[in-house]
């Protein structure tokens, strides 16, 4: 009698295991503490369909430059994922995928425009800003890196009158992902899917790590996935789709940095 109860629950055990195992596509259940999600060029407004029924937990669009031809962030859009009940990750970029773009001077100036816009969209504070190094950076390259993030922490502390309102992400490679941890330049690191880049293969200190599209979307966009904390967001108000304040009137064009400060930045976690 003993053993048939015991064969029974075991039975049992056995088909609740069967029964939960998950299915194709998005539908797969994530590792603990895990999270999905896409990253896309164009205004995630124009596919919510397709996202509403999707089972991704976040969303990463670009602030950009106003002259670039792909759409920027808004606060429309920002209002739509978050009714969808999506997280954003945001990220800068401009002229990433050029080394010779990457100075302290670019990065001042970055950080400036980038908090402009995270304020226009109604990003809250605490949240996480990555900006992208979008090419294979080799070690005659990081000099150039690590100068651009320290005119980063130097334009946020700025623009905020020294309160570091926004954590820093980095994007690139395994070798610029760990470069700019190390230095605690950037408290997160999105590792990019180009795997064959220096330093990408072993890297395991991400925070998000990049992949291959998802078959069962037909929009363009990477996957990514996400573990523990790693900077995304949601409006504090989710009934205020308007800006919080004006590009044009709320905050003064950037100044030039002081080229003393550039080897001293030290940013504050």
């Amino acid at each position: 009698m003993q053993f048939s109860k015991l064969a029974i629950l075991l039975s049992a055990l056995i088909l609740a295991g069967c029964q939960s195992q998950p299915g194709p596509g998005l539908t797969v259940e994530r590792p603990f503490g895990f999270a999905r999600g896409v990253d896309l060029p164009i205004d995630a407004s124009d596919v919510l369909n397709e996202l509403k029924g999707s089972r991704l937990d976040f969303v990463a669009r670009y602030y950009r430059d106003p002259a670039s031809r792909w759409p920027t962030l808004s606060a429309s859009e920002v209002q739509r994922l978050s009714s969808l009940g999506l997280k954003i990750v945001a990220v800068w970029e401009s002229h990433s995928h050029l080394a010779a773009y990457f100075s302290y001077a670019s990065g001042y100036s970055d950080a400036w425009n980038a908090y402009r816009q995270a304020k226009t969209v109604g990003q809250p504070a605490g949240s996480a800003i990555y900006f992208a190094v979008d090419f294979n950076a080799g070690a005659q390259d990081l000099p150039r890196v690590d100068q651009y993030f320290r005119g980063i922490a130097a334009g946020f502390a700025a623009v905020s009158r020294g309160r570091a309102e926004y954590q820093v992400g980095v994007y690139g490679s395994g070798a610029v992902c760990d470069a700019v941890k190390r230095t605690r330049l950037a408290r997160y690191a999105w590792l990019s899917n180009a795997r064959a880049w220096a330093g990408s293969a072993g890297y395991t200190g991400w925070d998000i790590r990049q992949g291959a599209p998802f078959a069962s979307l037909s929009f363009n966009h990477d996957s990514n996935e996400a573990r523990g904390d790693y900077g995304g967001f949601r409006p504090a108000n989710l009934a205020v789709a308007a800006p919080s304040i004006s590009l044009d009137t709320a905050l003064p064009p950037a100044p030039q940095p002081d080229p003393r400060l550039a080897s001293a930045v030290r940013p504050r976690f």
